[in-house]
């Protein structure tokens, strides 16, 4: 591990121990081990989650289309390396792009279509952050949930705007002139005609709606997560309440995007959050706990799956190099 890499995690580390621990560690212990073996139910339900996103990448990839199996195992590599290694939450596309470009896929479909893939599920998180803002204000809740909102929402809104602004300017072209001078991932060079893949996909607005109403359906389907999660607990919440809790507790772990897991910064946006809806500091950071038991148990086979295809992969490039990424 890199030095800021250690920093950040050491970091994150120190805060999310420092809030467990001064919120009453032994209760939030207790509240784990009274939900039991129900904790797993939560962590399957993360998988419909998982496909429905996993669907809507697949409705931005051209013929043939890869089996939905093999999108599946890429989509949950990609979030297993994304939430446990420090990659600042980029690493697992990249891998995306490298395990995909194995099959048939050309590495620069490959990449247009991860790029897009990640331009929607931030675009209808943007959504489904206002929506879940909207629910907050218009119903009983204590404090002042505007700061708050618009920290929220204007985060989103602001990588979204960043990545959208430099696709436009031609950040892609700049990536294919460096790629095809070599150094680095062997066979980048062939990432030629990345920016206009792109923007042909971008150019197809029933695809990219129908790849937008998948991402949304799996926004949704974590407000689920997020609802058994606290009946688990005890914490008799509606669809409102699961659903503010859901998106604002992902807005505060993309914040913490350059520390690993976001350690700390996810246990702290669940105790602001939850605390707007009487729900006590001890629940608050046990929820935070089941959505990481969540990422401890499936993360590491994720890890594996990747080790096992990348040996696949490498096979592959060794009979033959020119299909090498």
């Amino acid at each position: 591990m890199k030095g800021p890499a250690l920093v950040a995690t050491l970091v994150g580390t120190a805060l999310a121990v420092t809030l467990l621990v001064g919120n009453d560690l032994e209760r939030i212990g207790l509240i784990l081990l009274a939900a039991k073996w129900s904790i797993l139910l939560v962590v399957a339900l993360h998988l419909p989650q998982s496909l429905a996103a996993t669907m809507g990448w697949a409705r931005l990839l051209g013929r043939p289309t890869p089996g939905l199996w093999l999108l599946y195992r890429l989509r949950w590599i990609r979030d297993s390396v994304n939430t446990l290694l420090p990659v600042a939450r980029v690493g697992g596309d990249l891998i995306r792009i490298r395990l995909l470009a194995v099959g048939d896929t050309s590495v620069t479909a490959a990449a247009a279509s991860i790029v897009a893939d990640i331009s929607i599920e931030l675009s209808t998180q943007i959504i489904f952050t206002l929506g879940a803002v909207i629910l907050l204000v218009d119903g009983p809740h204590s404090g002042d949930p505007v700061p708050l909102g618009i920290a929220a929402v204007a985060g989103s809104v602001l990588a979204m705007m960043l990545l959208y602004a430099a696709q436009r300017l031609g950040l892609f072209r700049l990536i294919e002139r460096l790629a095809a001078r070599g150094g680095g991932w062997h066979g980048l060079g062939k990432l030629a005609g990345l920016h206009e893949s792109l923007m042909a996909l971008y150019r197809q607005p029933r695809r990219m709606l129908f790849s937008g109403a998948y991402h949304l359906l799996a926004w949704m389907l974590g407000g689920l997560e997020t609802y058994f999660a606290l009946r688990i607990l005890g914490v008799a919440a509606g669809a409102r309440e699961a659903i503010v809790i859901e998106a604002l507790g992902h807005a505060a772990r993309a914040a913490g995007f350059l520390i690993p897991g976001a350690l700390g910064v996810q246990e702290g946006g669940y105790l602001l959050v939850c605390a707007m809806f009487g729900i006590g500091p001890q629940v608050a950071l046990a929820l935070s706990l089941i959505r990481r038991a969540r990422e401890w148990i499936l993360g590491p086979p994720g890890l594996f799956v990747w080790h096992r295809m990348e040996v696949r992969a490498r096979a592959a490039f060794s009979r033959n190099p020119e299909c090498a990424p």
